[in-house]
């Protein structure tokens, strides 16, 4: 009896987080409407201000965010690099590269290459961003256990993570192939847009600091969407 119930006690715990997980891979956030096509193409905007900061200040927080947060970050010799940085038109732009993680264990890695463009836009006081032209390279070939950028799958984002794709017909849940990279892909950019905003609300909290006006700052508390 007593090893049953320590059995129990040692099952239960992970048969619920087990249980947990599996809600989790069909939250409402990765179901119908999460991944917005535009003019066909799946195409990801944020919108938000950051009030007492000029439309100078809000470009060049935001040239740096892309560029020390995303290209400098992305894939080593992989075709990840800026298109412009504002010099002449006004827009910040940038073709990115990333490993996109699906699952990593004990010789066990499932990845892929995860591609985008996100392009910036700054005035009237607000930060504009979009992020399309989603791709991936899945299983590609190795070489000398690295991988060579060649050979496997090349999946369009409108053709593999859209409600069409990814979802079962009544859009409840989330397919197993396809569904793994749209609630990657939908986590991803929300961490990146949500990463510009933290960053703002931590640039601003410094400079209240240097003020001596700095206060218990509560998430949020600088940046409006």
């Amino acid at each position: 009896m007593k090893k049953l119930l320590l059995l129990l006690l040692i099952f239960l715990p992970v048969m619920a987080m087990a249980d947990k997980v599996k809600t989790d891979k069909n939250a409402p956030k990765y179901l119908k409407g999460a991944v917005p096509v535009e003019n066909g193409a799946v195409t990801f905007r944020k919108t938000f201000r950051v009030p007492g900061q000029t439309d100078a200040q809000l470009f060049e927080n935001m040239l740096f965010y892309v560029k020390d947060n995303l290209v400098v970050k992305g894939i080593e010799d992989a075709w990840t690099r800026m298109i412009s940085d504002g010099k002449e038109d006004g827009i910040i732009a940038a073709r990115v590269e990333e490993w996109m993680v699906f699952s990593k264990k004990f010789l066990y890695l499932d990845q892929t290459r995860f591609r985008y463009q996100i392009s910036v836009t700054t005035g009237d006081g607000a930060v504009n961003i979009t992020v399309t032209q989603v791709s991936y390279l899945y299983s590609e070939e190795w070489h000398e256990n690295k991988p060579t950028g060649k050979g496997g799958e090349i999946y369009r984002a409108e053709e593999w993570i859209t409600d069409e794709h990814a979802l079962n017909k009544k859009g409840t849940k989330v397919l197993p192939q396809s569904g793994k990279f749209r609630r990657k892909t939908i986590d991803r950019i929300e961490e990146i847009f949500e990463n510009a905003m933290d960053m703002f609300e931590t640039k601003v909290k410094e400079e209240k600091a240097k003020e001596n006006k700095e206060e218990k700052v509560q998430k949020r508390q600088f940046v409006v969407e």
